[in-house]
């Protein structure tokens, strides 16, 4: 797994690429709470995740609640076919496709090439 991850004044991006699993849970969740605890919203790139077990969604999970417990923004602003899926598969789109304060849904990687 890469994450690359770009900081400023209005947010804290995160591209993650590769597999989003228990092998990499650890340094993903002191990730996810460094950007949320030092940025004012976390946006999250998952196009080029390959792969995600329960482990790494129930990271995504813990970054929206604990945006929440804080106050701060949270997206997701692209999702690959994998945690798509993911997300379909235990009927979890709506909780991440709500709305947030500027109006933005998270899209599908083939939504944006249409």
């Amino acid at each position: 797994m890469k994450i690359a991850t770009r900081k400023n004044k209005g947010s804290c991006k995160m591209r993650i690429e590769g597999e989003m699993n228990i092998y990499a849970a650890q340094e993903l969740k002191e990730r996810l709470l460094d950007c949320l605890h030092n940025s004012p919203r976390l946006d999250l790139d998952l196009s080029k995740v390959s792969e995600i077990d329960t482990a790494g969604f129930q990271l995504l999970i813990l970054a929206k609640r604990e945006a929440g417990f804080l106050n701060k923004g949270f997206r997701i602003l692209t999702h690959s076919e994998a945690t798509s899926g993911m997300t379909g598969l235990l009927n979890m789109t709506e909780y991440f496709e709500k709305k947030d304060g500027a109006g933005n849904h998270p899209r599908s990687e083939k939504e944006r090439e249409a």
